[in-house]
């Protein structure tokens, strides 16, 4: 498959990491500037996808229809059905650039982001950033029921992402100039710096360490806002007029509308992966999906226009009018609900966050004009229902109540509101929560057995121990020995980091910047004993693998000794970041093969001997190219992990299967032979 070029030139790069190398700038400072840079590149990307989307939005919806006009097959009096192949025609491009040049990704949208943070420090393949930036443009200025910021997250995220690993950055610094481009992609997408800040932190962090991670995310989301200022005006994503709370009567009013944002929120998330299995099963080629949804949304824009594209304008109309009427606004809810679930769910690249919005402003503006009927004495404001409504919503779906209040605090600059907002956001999150354990992005990573808690899959891993997955087999370096020795070591193994031992205990570790410091320094520094660290950080093989990767974060560290709990000097191994991947492989299969015994419990069967086995996919076997939901698996296998070269997979429904895939499965009896009648050319799905 091909993928565009964003290739620089290498020599650049590393003239720019001797240099760095040479300067040994503090690591707040290269971090600040770093972000600032994130935060620059991220506007101007923003900056030029919304023009991009501008330019598709007058392409079809001017230039196009009024070709279909002059061919006479639009009235040009008012709605006519030709409306409807213009999100369709789009779908069509989508689909073709899709299939063309990004095919199954693994990290997709905000739950890609978080789920690359989590499990792979961060570093997404940012090579894809400009065909999915031009797929996500093409996809809202068709009209596709969609929003901006998930491609806003995902080009800001993937420069992080590529400054991380051009200049080879440590795990922790990786995410956090990742998080750094999300709070930039959101400060440019709304022109709100500050909820950029707390989206970053609430919902792809999870968390914020030490070592200026929270500085650079506020540097990098204020130079984005300072860049959209300067270029598109300081006004915020929505004209909103200034209202005010004027009575704590209005308390139990804001009350109920919680208590309404609550389930729609909850039943907006169920939709959006009702449509998903229901695309998924639909047996037709995966690049048509988007057309056929493309063209439901089409139909349905035929009568209610305003559910095209972000809906934004409609969103003004409400706040700004003239006058929507109850009826309109419930059908405008309705609609949008349905076919923004259609647009995700047939592959339209876009954002959930923005029709969060749409949705929480209908329905607020419906509420609040009953509630103004009902009772005229308080001097209701429907508008400011509208408010309240959307951060309500938007909290109750994202499952990031911060983010949501500042949002909208952003956007009206009036502290009388916050009373209300606060309290209809708690209660429509709390209703959300306990209707819905999972928010709109974490309920996709649940579905493939990731359960993130601070940024972390702290659940699959706490039942896995270091002695476990540590490497036992550790290439030390010798107190004694000198700094050219290491050098060499380091050339030899390109390792970052050794311990290092004297008299056969451990003393200390050394590191690339550790010996870079040494040769640099005028303090007559000549072996390794005097340049490594001794202010050690260590883990013991019975801790948990949760645990020691909060030790890792905690201190900034890539690698940790393992010792003797009974005699520190005594070196067992040593746990790198890279051990956690084949960590996450093992407690992967180890519970699957739980899940797989309990089955086999409740069942009162068993075929046979229960194994793990390791399966390649032949050339021409029945299950290449085909995705794991659409074949039949035998009953008595579970598939736990898929290894493609050196990146390991959750597999779900939709993961396409290549030759050359090893499957890592749970088999019993019978099923180990049906495996690999699959995997084999000679097999049929």
């Amino acid at each position: 498959m091909d993928q565009p070029s964003t290739r620089i030139s290498p020599r650049l790069w590393r003239r720019l990491r001797r240099w760095l190398a040479r300067l040994q700038p503090s690591g707040i400072v290269l971090l600040s500037v770093l972000a600032v840079l994130v935060g620059l590149a991220a506007g101007m990307g923003i900056w030029l996808f919304k023009q991009m989307i501008d330019w598709t939005h007058v392409a079809a919806f001017e230039w196009l229809g009024g070709a279909l006009e002059r061919l006479g097959l639009s009235t040009g009096e008012g709605p006519h059905w030709t409306v409807a192949l213009l999100p369709a025609l789009g779908g069509l491009a989508v689909g073709w650039l899709w299939r063309r040049f990004v095919g199954e990704e693994r990290y997709h949208g905000v739950a890609g982001v978080m789920e690359a943070v989590a499990l792979a420090a961060g570093r997404l393949d940012y090579r894809l950033a400009p065909v999915k930036t031009v797929a996500s443009a093409l996809s809202i200025g068709s009209g596709a029921s969609v929003g901006p910021e998930d491609p806003s997250v995902q080009i800001g995220a993937n420069l992080g992402s590529f400054a991380s690993q051009k200049l080879r950055l440590s795990d922790d610094w990786s995410r956090t100039l990742v998080a750094a481009g999300v709070a930039a992609g959101i400060a440019a997408a709304f022109n709100a710096p500050i909820a950029g800040v707390f989206f970053a932190i609430e919902i792809v962090l999870g968390e914020i360490g030490g070592g200026g991670g929270l500085s650079a995310v506020v540097l990098a989301a204020v130079t984005s806002a300072v860049f959209t200022q300067s270029v598109s005006g300081a006004q915020p994503a929505f004209r909103v007029p200034a209202y005010a709370f004027h009575s704590a009567v209005e308390l139990p009013l804001y009350l109920g509308l919680g208590l309404l944002a609550g389930p729609l929120a909850a039943l907006y998330i169920n939709a959006l992966y009702w449509a998903k299995d229901l695309f998924r099963r639909w047996q037709i080629p995966g690049w048509l999906k988007p057309a056929a949804a493309g063209l439901a949304v089409g139909v349905t824009g035929i009568w209610l226009p305003q559910i095209f594209g972000v809906g934004y304008e409609t969103i003004d109309q409400i706040f700004n009018g003239p006058f929507m009427a109850v009826p309109l606004l419930l059908a405008l809810l309705a609609a949008k609900l349905v076919m923004t679930a259609l647009s995700i769910g047939g592959g339209f690249p876009g954002g959930v966050f923005a029709p969060s919005l749409f949705l929480g402003a209908t329905l607020g503006a419906a509420y609040g004009t009953v509630a103004q009927g009902l009772f005229p004495r308080l001097m209701i404001a429907p508008p400011a229902y509208a408010m309240v409504g959307m951060a309500a919503v938007l909290a109750a779906s994202v499952h990031a109540p911060l983010t949501a209040i500042i949002l909208l605090f952003e956007m009206t600059h009036d502290y009388r509101i916050i009373l209300p907002l606060m309290f209809a956001v708690v209660v429509g999150l709390l209703l959300s929560q306990w209707l819905r354990r999972d928010s709109v992005y974490t309920l996709g990573l649940a579905r493939k057995g990731l359960r993130l808690e601070r940024g972390r899959d702290v659940e699959v891993l706490e039942g896995l121990t270091v002695g476990e997955v540590m490497n036992p087999s550790v290439r030390t370096l010798d107190a004694s020995d000198s700094l050219d020795a290491a050098a060499e070591v380091f050339g030899e193994t390109h390792h970052h980091g050794l311990p290092v031992v004297d008299a056969g205990g451990l003393v200390g570790v050394l590191t690339v910047q550790d010996l870079e410091r040494a040769q640099l320094s005028s303090a007559g520094i000549t072996t390794i004993g005097e340049a490594c660290t001794r202010d050690l950080l260590v883990t013991y093989p019975d801790e948990t693998i949760g645990f020691a990767l909060r030790r890792m974060s905690g201190r900034d560290v890539g690698r940790l000794p393992v010792v003797d709990r009974d005699d520190p000097r005594r070196l067992l191994g040593v746990l790198r970041r890279v051990d956690l991947v084949r960590a996450y492989d093992i407690a992967l299969t180890r519970r699957a093969m739980l899940r797989h015994r309990a089955h086999q419990a409740r069942l009162e069967v068993s075929t046979g001997a229960l194994s793990v086995e390791e399966i390649l996919i032949q050339p021409g076997a029945a299950c290449e190219r085909c995705r794991v939901g659409e074949i039949t698996w035998p009953r008595d296998a579970v598939i736990a992990s898929v290894r493609r070269g050196g990146q390991l997979l959750i597999p779900h429904g939709d993961t396409l299967l290549h030759a050359g895939d090893v499957l890592v499965v749970v088999a019993e009896g019978e099923a180990r032979a049906a495996l690999l009648r699959l995997c084999q050319k000679e097999g049929v799905p």
